[in-house]
């Protein structure tokens, strides 16, 4: 049996909408700093997101049947953003500290 991780973007559904997601209208002025942002974007982004979910349904199907499937797969050209952003963070870091890692052998 095989496991296939899909992490997808922004895909054109119903997930931002009211009959899907619940927004409390009444919110706590400590948090508005952190939640404002979000919650605009969210309103600003629906019906904007770049995915097509259909057309992702498909890449799922043929990806589940491939003969050697990945373990993660990134769906969308902003999914694949973030991914590469991490893996150079992460490249970055290792780069700096990598005197340190090496000087803990034997």
């Amino acid at each position: 049996m095989r496991v296939i991780i899909v992490e997808p973007g922004g895909f054109r559904t119903d997930f931002l909408d009211g009959a899907s997601l619940q927004v409390q209208p009444a919110s706590i002025s400590d948090y508005d700093a952190g939640t404002g942002p979000i919650r605009g974007a969210l309103a600003a982004n629906n019906g904007r997101q770049p995915g097509d979910p259909t057309k992702a349904a498909t890449a799922i199907v043929d990806v589940a049947e491939a003969g050697e499937p990945p373990l993660r797969l990134q769906l969308g050209a902003d999914a694949i953003e973030r991914v590469e952003a991490k893996l150079d963070l992460v490249r970055r870091e290792l780069d700096q500290w990598r005197l340190i890692a090496l000087s803990t052998s034997f």
